[in-house]
């Protein structure tokens, strides 16, 4: 078919039309024929560097992406440590806290059992010193009580009496009054 073509434009005769659209046999065939040649030279020399560089390069793709995945791997890695790195921090802030509060707790109860104990040896101290105050008073008032009885009864009997010896009369006299009432 490509040969009856050829001999009709060759076959009018007459000078060859010239324009974009007009074909032109010869040119075709040498043409292919350097395209046939081109082709076969690329793909000797040319499509084996071509496809070693695709490869190469698909190698180095490849090598990044494995890397990156490393890499995503280990920062997920180093993401999970920290967050246990924060988990236990802040346990061990719940811990320190639980333990001051306690800690705090058994200060305070010390503290109120030395207030407790000051106060009721304050107490105690204070009772004590109240009773032999009363002890005092209670002595000065017998004493007085003797002076005055000693005083009234020599009076009474207007006779000089032995002072030491009234008083031992009326103090014995005092103190069993003083145990009747205890045992009441």
């Amino acid at each position: 078919m490509l040969l009856l073509l050829l001999q009709e434009v060759h076959g009018a005769g007459g000078p060859p039309p010239s324009g974009p659209f007009t074909i032109n046999p010869g040119l075709i065939i040498w043409t292919l024929v350097v395209f046939g040649i081109l082709l076969a030279a690329a793909w000797r020399w040319g499509y084996p560097e071509l496809l070693k560089m695709v490869e190469e390069r698909e190698r180095r793709i490849q090598k990044l992406v494995d890397d990156a995945e490393k890499a995503n791997a280990e920062a997920q890695r180093l993401l999970d440590e920290h967050k246990k790195q924060i988990a236990a921090a802040h346990n061990q802030a719940q811990e320190i806290l639980a333990k001051a509060k306690t800690v705090s707790q058994k200060e305070r109860d010390v503290l109120l059992a030395k207030a407790r104990e000051e106060y009721d040896a304050l107490l105690n101290r204070a009772r004590k010193d109240i009773d032999a105050e009363k002890e005092k008073a209670i002595q000065a008032l017998r004493r007085e009580a003797v002076d005055l009885s000693i005083a009234a009864a020599s009076r009474v009997i207007e006779a000089n009496l032995d002072t030491d010896a009234n008083r031992k009369l009326v103090t014995e006299f005092l103190e069993s009054l003083s145990k009747t009432e205890k045992k009441k």
